[in-house]
């Protein structure tokens, strides 16, 4: 608005009249004095409106969450009231004049209590207002920016992948179908993995930010029918372990942003920044290794298992923590049956891949492999799948008509935030999240209304 100043700006201000447009956070009578905590985009800071103030008639009327424009004055506060380790606790706003722009109801919870997950999502357009769930969306935000600043400087090119799909990439996952033209089926994309691969033909070095979408009927913490997934690929490799050294250096500039930009929301959040060891590439392990390590360690027999269970990969951080002073820890060669058609076999280890997961405290938070880039080899393990090649068609030009060796990599960015804070319930990390209980409104409460 005209002549609005921003609250973090205020201390430029000092003994000027000025503007600011903002919410009453909180307010507070105190003897013939009402104080406020007014916030915006920027902060917050303390508004104060004195006994003669013309304004204190409608100062009295104000409650939490009305939006207003306030002018005022800029004060010093006196040396006793400073609060040093707070944004603007050196300065007060001393209220002149209000102008309400939007009256607000009164909160249906109390903002400043722990709050249960249904009441968090019940309530998202209100709870996201909270200091906590905005440092959340916060770091968020910027691990998006810094995810897309590397990449750029590594010259790769960013493109749009397609939600609506006419088969799935995975060849397996459950998906959302729906009615299209001309009486086709078309489905929800699980993923833009057949897209960036054909755009490695066109400019070898590529990355996309995807909503994608799982049909599976989970009901976990770490579950989402959609989420946002950062994908990359990169032509002319000559392994997997480009790709992860690609990743390695990928996950450090993003720590190193964060810790620039974000100390104070992690800090806020009680979270650590995650321990990263020297090096160009995180540690890594062969899941068969991997194994033995466990069954060792705890005299359960897993050497047989084609994957990782939860409490093992668990097991897995801490040791990565422990012996390599890293968070993050690879595990490679996968089996043939566990991994989707376009893994690359590795010709060294009969029946596993080139393929990998990075694990980052105790979870699985990226899968990649190097992919086979060969037409007739693809068109052998398409079938030696169980997948009908003519329904790949589309994708095969890419093929047909000549890929260099490539791989890349796939990881959900709600399910990233949670890790890097912490968070135990990736949900608390999605802005808006659908699963099989919720679609904004919890989906049980539609059907009590049609009993």
């Amino acid at each position: 608005m005209k002549d609005r100043i921003l609250i973090a700006d205020l201390n430029q201000h000092i003994d000027q009249e000025v503007a600011i447009c903002a919410w009453t956070d909180t307010r507070r009578d105190q003897g013939k004095m009402v104080f406020f905590e007014f916030r915006d985009r920027t902060g917050k800071v303390q508004g104060v409106t004195l006994p003669n103030s013309p304004a204190m008639e409608i100062a009295k009327t104000l409650r939490s969450e009305w939006v207003v424009k306030v002018t005022g004055k800029v004060n010093k506060r006196p040396e006793r009231n400073i609060q040093a380790d707070k944004i603007n606790g050196d300065i007060e706003l001393e209220v002149l004049g209000v102008e309400v722009l939007s009256e607000a109801h009164e909160l249906p919870f109390n903002s400043t209590a722990d709050l249960n997950l249904d009441t968090l999502l019940d309530n998202r357009p209100l709870t996201l207002r909270r200091p906590r769930e905005q440092a959340i969306f916060k770091v968020q935000s910027e691990i998006l920016g810094s995810f897309r600043e590397f990449l750029t400087k590594e010259n790769f090119t960013e493109f749009r992948a397609p939600a609506i799909v006419g088969g799935d990439a995975e060849g397996g996952t459950e998906v959302f179908k729906f009615d299209y033209f001309y009486g086709k089926t078309a489905y929800l994309g699980t993923s833009p993995q057949l897209y960036k691969q054909m755009m490695v033909g066109v400019f070898e070095r590529v990355f996309t930010v995807a909503n994608v979408f799982r049909a599976e009927k989970h009901a976990t913490a770490r579950h989402l029918n959609e989420y946002t997934s950062l994908d990359i690929e990169m032509g002319f490799i000559d392994g997997p372990e480009d790709v992860m050294k690609m990743e390695s250096r990928l996950l450090k500039y993003v720590t190193e942003h964060l810790k620039k930009v974000c100390s104070k929301e992690f800090e806020l959040l009680g979270a650590e920044f995650p321990l990263i060891p020297e090096g160009d590439m995180f540690p890594a392990m062969k899941l068969t290794d991997a194994q033995k390590l466990i069954s060792d360690a705890t005299g359960v027999d897993c050497t047989q298992e084609p994957d990782l269970d939860p409490e093992h990969e668990r097991w897995l951080c801490e040791y990565s923590k422990k012996e390599f002073g890293s968070d993050f820890i690879f595990i490679t060669n996968y089996p043939r049956t566990k991994r989707p058609f376009y893994a690359m076999d590795d010709e060294n280890v009969p029946g596993r891949t080139k393929c990998y997961d990075l694990l980052f405290r105790g979870l699985e938070l990226i899968s990649g492999n190097q992919r086979e880039h060969r037409y007739e080899k693809l068109v052998e393990k398409m079938k030696w799948k169980g997948l009908d090649p003519e329904k790949f068609s589309f994708y095969l030009q890419a093929f047909k008509y000549g890929l260099p060796p490539h791989g890349g990599l796939g990881m959900g960015l709600e399910r990233l935030t949670a890790r890097f804070l912490n968070i135990p319930n990736i949900k608390e990390a999605t802005l808006f999240p659908r699963d099989i209980n919720r679609i904004d409104q919890l989906l049980s409460k539609d059907n009590d209304t049609q009993k």
